[in-house]
């Protein structure tokens, strides 16, 4: 027979495990009034001057990425995107395919970035009060904004990470 000691860790560590799943749910809150479940649809500007394709296995350049990885999609220059509720959506040039590459931050987390280089922009289409940051290679905070319904240029090269909560 099981002493009480053995069940009240069984317990515990039930509890321990529950609150651990709940804790990894995304920071955003229920979708603010007035957007739909498509969210909002954003232009891309052109493409970036000068911008053209750069074989893939060039040493000079890599395509962007986020650590932890994140959905994605490629979108041609002057062409749209959703931005669904409840994301932080950054996008990059992607020389190596010579279009635009969206990230689409949904879940509260600092983000590591590699490749990440020029002029984009950013939509913060989050819900629910958050504050971002992007922040520069020792740290340093470059900028903390919340969600303003506002498509922003910004230039990538200083930011090394993204904490869209």
């Amino acid at each position: 027979m099981p002493s009480n000691r053995s069940v009240l860790a069984t317990i515990g560590a039930l509890v321990c495990l529950l609150a651990a799943v709940f804790a990894a749910a995304p920071a955003q809150a229920a979708v603010s009034v007035g957007d739909g479940p498509g969210g909002r649809v954003v232009i891309l500007p052109s493409a970036p001057s000068g911008a053209s394709a750069v074989p893939a296995r060039s040493a000079a350049v890599s395509t962007p990425t986020s650590s932890p990885a994140v959905r994605t999609s490629h979108i041609q220059p002057g062409a749209s995107y959703t931005c669904a509720s409840g994301n932080l959506c950054a996008v990059v040039w992607d020389a190596t395919t010579s279009d635009y590459k969206v990230f689409f931050f949904y879940s509260c987390n600092r983000y590591s970035l590699s490749g990440w280089d020029g002029t984009g922009t950013y939509y913060d289409a989050q819900t629910g009060g958050v504050t971002s940051y992007f922040y520069g290679q020792s740290g340093n905070v470059l900028k903390s904004f919340t969600p303003d319904s506002t498509n922003h240029t910004y230039n990538w090269t200083p930011v090394w990470s993204i904490r869209n909560c």
